[in-house]
Formats: C-alpha cells, sequence, structure tokens
C-alpha cells in the first residue's frame, strides 16, 4: 500500500510538472508578458462585474482563473528572463501583485475598487515595462508589432472596466479622460496594425471583426446615461479572443 502511495504522489507531481507552463523563445515572452497586461484589467473588470451582482458571463470563475493565469504566467517570466533590467522589472511586478492578489480575493466593495483601480494601474505599468524589454530584445519589426498588438488585448479590458465602474456607481473624476485615452489609443494601433505589411489574409480578416466590434465601445462612449453590462462584457471578450489570436500569429512569425 505504502508503495502504491508513493507512486501515485510520483505520478501526480509528473503530471503537475508537465502542465507547468514554459516560455521557450523571445517571441513567446512578448506575447505572454503582453498578455499579463491584459489580465491586471480583465480582473477589475470581473471584480466590479461581481461588485454589480452581476453574473452575466461567470465573473467569479472567471476571476480565479485569471487570478491563476497571471501567477503562473509571472513565475515563467521569471525564469525564462535574463536581462537584468528586465529581471529587475518583474521583481517589481511580483511585489505589486503580492500585495494586490488578497484584495482581489476578498468580497468587492466600491471603496476597495477605488484603491485597486489605483494599484493594477501600478501593475499595468510595471508589466508593460517587462513588455517592451522583451520587444526590445527581439530586435525587429515584429517585436513592436506584437507589442502593439498585445497592448490591444488590454485596451479592450480597460475600455470594459472603466464601462463596468462607472455603471456600478464607483466615483472617479478622471473617467472620462481614461476612457478617450484608451479608446483612442485602440483606435490608432488598430490602424497601425491594418497597415501592417507583415499581415496574412487570416490577420486581416480578424482585425477587420475588432474593427466592427470596437464600434460598440465607440458608441458607448457618447453614451452618458445608458448601460449595458452584459453587451460590453462580451464585446470586450470578442475582442480580447481576436487579438489574442492576431498577437500569436505575429508572433509565430518572428518565432520563424
Amino acid at each position: 500500500m505504502r508503495v502504491l502511495v508513493t507512486v501515485l504522489a510520483t505520478i501526480v507531481t509528473l503530471s503537475v510538472q508537465s502542465v507547468a507552463f514554459e516560455i521557450k523563445n523571445l517571441a513567446q515572452a512578448v506575447n505572454e508578458a503582453g498578455r499579463q497586461r491584459m489580465l491586471t484589467q480583465r480582473m477589475l473588470k470581473d471584480y466590479a462585474m461581481i461588485g454589480m451582482g452581476n453574473q452575466f458571463g461567470n465573473p467569479v470563475q472567471d476571476l480565479n482563473r485569471t487570478i491563476q493565469t497571471f501567477e503562473e504566467h509571472l513565475k515563467a517570466l521569471r525564469s525564462f528572463a535574463t536581462d537584468p533590467e528586465t529581471v529587475k522589472s518583474l521583481e517589481a511586478q511580483r511585489n505589486l501583485w503580492d500585495q494586490i492578489r488578497p484584495k482581489l480575493l476578498q468580497k468587492p466593495t466600491k471603496k476597495e475598487a477605488q484603491t485597486l483601480q489605483k494599484e493594477l494601474d501600478k501593475l499595468l505599468k510595471a508589466a508593460d515595462l517587462t513588455t517592451r524589454l522583451f520587444a526590445k530584445q527581439t530586435g525587429k519589426k515584429s517585436g513592436k508589432l506584437i507589442n502593439i498588438s498585445g497592448r490591444q488585448r488590454m485596451l479592450s479590458q480597460r475600455m470594459a472596466n472603466l464601462y463596468m465602474l462607472k455603471a456600478w456607481g464607483v466615483e472617479d473624476p478622471q473617467f472620462k479622460d481614461k476612457l478617450q485615452a484608451a479608446i483612442q489609443l485602440f483606435g490608432d494601433s488598430l490602424d497601425t496594425l491594418m497597415k501592417s505589411d507583415l499581415n496574412t489574409p487570416e490577420i486581416d480578416k480578424l482585425l477587420h471583426r475588432v474593427k466592427n466590434n470596437f464600434m460598440f465601445f465607440q458608441i458607448m462612449s457618447r453614451s452618458s446615461n445608458r448601460f449595458i453590462p452584459s453587451l460590453i462584457y462580451e464585446k470586450s471578450n470578442e475582442i480580447l479572443k481576436d487579438m489574442n489570436t492576431v498577437t500569436g500569429l505575429y508572433a509565430k512569425q518572428k518565432a520563424r
């Protein structure tokens, strides 16, 4: 019996190790570091949805999954990084994350949402620095495109969480400025991507679909009192899914 338990324990350990997330090249590092930016904003979107009592898309499950993903990918990026400046930026992320994670697991309140918004914005900036450092190491045009494309994923979630916080009634005097800045940057970046000579027919198709979904955010930004959280949640996830695919396609081009 003792031998059987030992064998089973070994099998479980090996199974856990075999599915551990691993980064194998710089293109993937840029992609995954950029994904961390998105996750900071997605967590806040889920937090606000839970606070509102809106269960569309199962935000409780999504938040738990996103927290786990951020943690695992942060470890993987640290294991891959060798450049001292990049390692330092990842350590800064870790310090911020250790303070934020426990708050995300508590019952959401509007007061805590204000604090989390500020702290997650700091984590976003730290993750953005890490992404740019990895992109710089690629030394190629496609590395810049992976960075820009990956940032679109973050912006889709940022536009959504700003909307959710407003719908929930969380006071933010800079709401309009933050939302307009996110919308402007998303639109400008989308134009840049759509003009790239590295685009394939598949990438072009996905970017056009993203452009169509982006119109919902542009319309939403002009409405001051009508809130439809479920629609924005859905459209933000559709944009995220397509931009995630596009970013992966750019990363594969770099890998080759």
